[in-house]
């Protein structure tokens, strides 16, 4: 998270002279309803019907969305090579099994090779828009519907960002965010659930609250109360959330005039290159992507003196090979709750070796980001775009 500050020290000040933490309250008795104001004005924001605040961030968000659309032990989830970790715990976490789609070089999930990956278990497909850059969503939610397959987007990096004018997160039959303290906004460990679906989000809200059997709200819902886990949010992390949702344009605004006047400045110039976006204007600006004509040439770009940049593909966590737990197949506490050893998923696809995926380690290996500081003034701006030049006319 960019930006906070005395607005939100303000906010939460209010939260606790009302003494009512609990997200569950009465107004009259004080209850600010600190996260259902966001809820409601999260949805209004993203274009969808419903919206939940959670605890447990992106990760509890996506297990929120898999559980809403019914996903379960035999079930296959196609997921992309980059991504964080949780992308494929999440998946993990309910019984299925996650299946590897290759990245192109927009960094995003390659549609080609998706459709390559459709098995007859397929129920469900999660693009992830890393690093604020957002996946084709027109190609990959026309591939499902070919399909008859389900679409959660993983936003997580890219909240606030959008495809062909249209929010990331509303593309899908569910969207999910973070709001933990390395995203673009937060409140520590937040995390958001979108959707359109009434009974998606019932089941999504059922879900994120072991305790909805006793909320007042319970009988507004269509089907049976069932046994959940707990991500509800408290109204701390509302109060903060509402604050840093009227920060969200301001920040997305800077990031992108920064990225743009990298963009300008180095085009044309010999020796760089940019990375494929699928959408240049929706994108949030988090990173300035390159690509170069090898992976031995980025890293020498990236490693140049004031460059500051890094290849995705050295990330060491945000690969499919660098998930040491899962390449390995350890999941859960106890053998008989490992979904690779739950009879219905014994015929399914579980083999992540390297080998497998030769276009992502060529594309994550040819590509170079620079994060961006919205806060950057324009003498950082001038130095970064300087020592990027200089680099260039040094690349062999």
């Amino acid at each position: 998270m960019y930006r906070m500050g005395e607005q939100e020290v303000k906010e939460l000040k209010k939260v606790f002279k009302a003494k009512q933490l609990f997200r569950v309250g009465d107004p009259s008795t004080g209850h600010l309803g600190e996260v259902v104001r966001f809820e409601q004005a999260w949805a209004k924001y993203i274009g969808t019907q419903y919206a939940l605040l959670m605890s447990g961030g992106g990760t509890a968000a996506l297990m929120c969305s898999l559980v809403g659309l019914g996903i379960g032990p035999g079930d296959e989830v196609l997921i992309p090579t980059y991504t964080f970790m949780a992308t494929a715990s999440a998946v993990l976490a309910v019984g299925a099994i996650p299946v590897l789609v290759e990245v192109d070089d927009s960094c995003t999930m390659d549609p080609d090779d998706l459709e390559k990956k459709i098995g007859p278990n397929t129920k469900a497909i999660i693009p992830v828009h890393m690093v604020g850059m957002p996946a084709d969503m027109e190609k990959i939610c026309a591939i499902a519907k070919k399909h008859n397959l389900k679409v959660i987007e993983d936003a997580c990096q890219a909240v606030g960002g959008s495809f062909k004018g249209k929010k990331l997160g509303s593309w899908a039959d569910a969207g999910a965010y973070s709001f933990n303290v390395f995203k673009i906004i937060g409140c520590g460990e937040g995390g958001g659930f979108v959707t359109n679906d009434r009974m998606i989000y019932e089941r999504a809200s059922i879900f994120h609250d072991s305790g909805t059997a006793f909320r007042p709200y319970a009988g507004d819902f269509t089907i049976p109360i069932f046994l959940g886990l707990q991500f509800r949010a408290s109204e701390i992390m509302g109060a903060i959330m509402n604050v840093q949702l009227e920060r969200l344009e301001g920040i997305l605004k800077d990031l992108r005039r920064i990225k743009k006047v990298f963009m300008e400045q180095l085009s044309g110039v010999d020796g760089i290159g940019f990375a494929r976006s699928n959408d240049i204007e929706g994108d949030c600006g988090v990173v300035v992507a390159f690509r170069f004509e090898t992976p031995e040439k980025a890293l020498e770009f990236a490693q140049s003196e004031g460059v500051g940049g890094w290849r995705p593909i050295d990330s060491r966590k945000h690969v499919w090979f660098d998930w040491e737990p899962i390449v390995n197949k350890r999941i859960a506490g106890h053998p008989a709750m490992n979904p690779y050893n739950i009879p219905q998923n014994a015929n399914l696809r579980k083999d992540y070796a390297k080998q497998m995926y030769p276009k992502s380690i060529e594309n994550l290996g040819r590509t170079v980001f620079i994060s961006v500081n919205p806060d950057w003034k324009a003498k950082e701006i001038k130095e970064r775009i300087k020592a990027c030049k200089e680099a260039a006319s040094r690349l062999k």
